[in-house]
């Protein structure tokens, strides 16, 4: 299923919109964090100015002997001065009281006591306030300018929450004017910095993904030494290497094209030689016995050449489907497909045990025990008389994490060329004339499994083991 294109986002619907809403959030997160002791602080020196009236009325009560012979008109200036309906002056267990003509009982008394002054208590206090129901009285208590006095004033609470109101509107004007002038400040220099790079980053892999063939949209690194400079020079490289690896690709597909057509003519060519070849050695001439032998095998091996690079090139990498499979059964048709099975000479044993399934893909998996087991007869045949009793066998082991196979000969074992070049396409080969196709198809088969194909280097003969994980164990 092809992949859904990835559409660029706007400039504003993107990083820079992320990192906008970020700063703000942050910034006025921060002002929170400053405002409520701002607050408290606020209510603190308001309440101060007030009891500083009052102390300023304790010292007149202080000074008259008789508190009921002042003037009406100078207790209510100041009673109106520090807003207050009454003050209450305490010293050395003697109170005196001054308030208003006409009096007012409060329903609700709260006590803001100016002698707490930690901080924890004020930003309480203003939370208090601040969320106060109407109609509520203050009662500030503080100490006056003498020893062992005590002032308190009983005021209405609204003034005070009424500027508290005031001064919370004048701090969220000022947090969002300041957030929004840093927001677009680092906006600019972090798009200076960081979006426009990364945003012509993004839109050079959009434009490469559509045209990887197009070696003008390779990115072109700026001298930045920062992750961005590195990530830019990363990207540089592997756009050329996809580059490269791409236009390598197209070559090889079109001489493989050009070699598979020029092979299956090729093949067709030997397989009508070889039909001449068959009537040839029918004749009587003893030349013609002598040599017909010769012709057949050359040219048998030169139709089995043609026939394993079509099967190579017709490679399609379709993913395995896993179904339950005997094992045992399996193991006997590839042997017989190689020709092992009742061969004059070499013994074959299947050791695979007859209870053994696994969900597997039953034709590639033959496939790959095929090329195995062929691999071994012809490596016993070309050893002819030096291998006294010949012998291929195919062995199980199993394990908590899987199955593993053994194929197995007693034959004169690899040569130190093919075992260096083991797996490898048209490199592999341990005979002449081979194309080590065989071994390459079977490894990438065990790799599809999620297993793995691998050369045992013994003393005697050649092994190789297949072994598949414990996924693909459907019974035991």
């Amino acid at each position: 299923m092809t992949a859904e294109r990835s559409v660029l986002p706007s400039r504003f619907s993107g990083l820079s919109i992320k990192l906008i809403a970020t700063i703000i959030a942050v910034i006025l997160l921060v002002e929170i964090v400053i405002y409520l002791p701002s607050l408290a602080n606020f209510r603190a020196n308001w309440l101060d100015d007030r009891l500083r009236v009052g102390v300023v009325a304790a010292r007149v009560l202080d000074a008259v002997p008789d508190v009921m012979a002042l003037p009406r008109n100078l207790t209510d200036r100041l009673l109106t001065s520090a807003g207050a309906n009454a003050i209450v002056y305490r010293r050395e267990g003697q109170s005196q009281l001054i308030e208003l003509a006409n009096p007012v009982t409060p329903d609700v008394v709260v006590t803001a006591d100016m002698r707490q002054r930690d901080l924890p208590t004020l930003i309480m206090g203003a939370m208090d306030t601040l969320f106060a129901g109407p109609g509520r009285t203050l009662r500030i208590v503080g100490e006056g300018d003498l020893d062992e006095t005590l002032v308190e004033l009983l005021m209405p609470e609204r003034p005070l929450r009424q500027d508290m109101l005031d001064y919370s509107r004048q701090v969220v004007a000022v947090s969002l004017a300041i957030a929004a002038v840093t927001a677009v400040a680092l906006y600019w220099l972090a798009s200076y910095l960081f979006i426009h790079p990364v945003r012509r980053i993004t839109q050079n892999m959009l434009a490469f993904r559509q045209a990887p063939e197009n070696g003008s949209l390779i990115i072109v690194p700026s001298a930045r030494r920062d992750e961005i400079g590195i990530a830019e020079r990363e990207l540089a490289a592997m756009e050329q290497d996809i580059f490269s690896m791409l236009r390598q690709r197209r070559h090889l597909a079109d001489l493989g094209l050009a070699v598979a057509k020029i092979n299956h003519d090729l093949r067709n060519t030997l397989t009508s030689a070889q039909l001449l070849s068959d009537q040839v050695a029918t004749l009587d001439d003893p030349k013609v016995q002598r040599l017909a032998p010769r012709l057949v095998t050359t040219l048998d091996r030169a139709i089995g050449f043609a026939q394993s690079v079509l099967d190579y090139g017709r490679e399609t990498g379709v993913p395995p489907v896993l179904v339950p499979a005997d094992i045992r059964p399996l193991v006997e048709d590839a042997a017989f497909d190689a020709r092992l099975v009742g061969h004059p000479v070499i013994a074959f044993s299947n050791g695979v045990p007859e209870t053994l399934v696994l969900a597997v893909d039953a034709g590639q998996v033959g496939r790959l025990l095929l090329n195995l087991l062929k691999n071994a007869r012809e490596a016993l045949e070309a050893a002819g008389s030096a291998i006294a009793a010949p012998e291929v066998t195919v062995t199980v082991t199993r394990a908590d994490d899987g199955v593993t196979f053994s194929v197995a000969d007693n034959g004169l074992g690899l040569p130190p060329r093919a075992r260096e070049n083991l797996f490898v396409a048209f490199e592999g080969s341990a005979r002449s004339g081979g194309t080590g196709l065989g071994l390459a198809i079977a490894r990438e088969i065990a790799e599809a499994h999620g297993g793995r194909l691998s050369f045992v280097d013994q003393p005697i003969g050649t092994r190789f083991d297949l072994f598949l994980p414990a996924t693909l164990r459907a019974s035991a």
